[in-house]
């Protein structure tokens, strides 16, 4: 009971995030999974691949439920999503099969390197000019491939790199934010159908799991987050949205430091 109950406070928290960041979540749902799953002794091995493909899984129901809430506000470019989503879906499939061939610590190390150049990227306030427009076909199934590849192997809905993307080909903030929830579908659909498929026939995954997708977290996140996720989307048309990236920068780093403390 108290596991379930820690995993619907994070759909809560991932859910609100997804909203109002337009990160899905995954950048938290990882690390604190990766705590929880280690405090129920699973298999050392296997628990970030488990972290990566729940959470990837958990995306699938947040962004549905962020991206409606952007979409009733006007605010998702479904063009920019029907362009770049072939080269999402190709980029995700074949990262999650990459990741189920590196080792956890690999994957954590990936991880924590990621968790501080967002950190550093938001404390900083690193926003690139809007100086260009949105590429055409190749370009935008290449975006889409990378941002899809690297999301596979951190478990995230790709917000920390679609929205400085959109906003670089002069999307405006609130657009960018509201088309990445959207784009985080396509991305958690294919990274969750990857680490399922390549974890089916895995020996030692404790029960309750489909492929590398741990359902009981998986149901406690999802039930949750879509309920918070619209609250979310509204609360990043009024708050302080700088301010919070701050906090939420200082978090990732707390976050990121106690992983690379148990790599080695």
């Amino acid at each position: 009971m108290t596991y379930w109950l820690l995993y619907m406070a994070l759909g809560a928290f991932a859910g609100l995030l997804a909203g109002l960041l337009g990160v899905g979540g995954g950048l938290v749902v990882v690390p604190i999974l990766t705590f929880l799953f280690t405090a129920q002794q699973m298999p050392a091995h296997f628990i970030l691949h488990l972290a990566l493909g729940t959470s990837l899984a958990s995306i699938m129901f947040t962004s549905i439920s962020s991206l409606r809430a952007h979409h009733s506000r006007g605010a998702v470019d479904w063009q920019v999503f029907r362009r770049i989503t072939p080269g999402i879906l190709v980029g995700t499939f074949l990262g999650s099969w990459v990741a189920a061939q590196l080792s956890t610590g690999f994957l954590k190390g990936f991880f924590v390197l990621f968790l501080y150049y967002v950190a550093f990227q938001m404390l900083l306030n690193v926003k690139p000019a809007p100086s260009r427009q949105l590429p055409g076909a190749g370009g935008m199934f290449g975006a889409g491939s990378v941002i899809g590849g690297v999301s596979s192997l951190v478990g995230i809905g790709g917000g920390s790199m679609s929205v400085p993307l959109l906003v670089w080909c002069n999307v405006t903030l609130h657009n960018a934010i509201g088309t990445s929830s959207a784009i985080g579908f396509p991305i958690a659909l294919a990274g969750a159908a990857g680490y399922v498929a390549n974890g089916l026939f895995v020996n030692s995954l404790p029960p309750h799991t489909l492929g590398f997708v741990y359902l009981p977290a998986l149901l406690g996140i999802a039930v949750v987050s879509i309920l918070t996720a619209p609250f979310g989307a509204r609360l990043a048309h009024s708050l302080p949205v700088p301010l919070l990236k701050k906090f939420f920068a200082f978090l990732l780093i707390v976050m990121g430091t106690k992983m690379a403390m148990g790599i080695w």
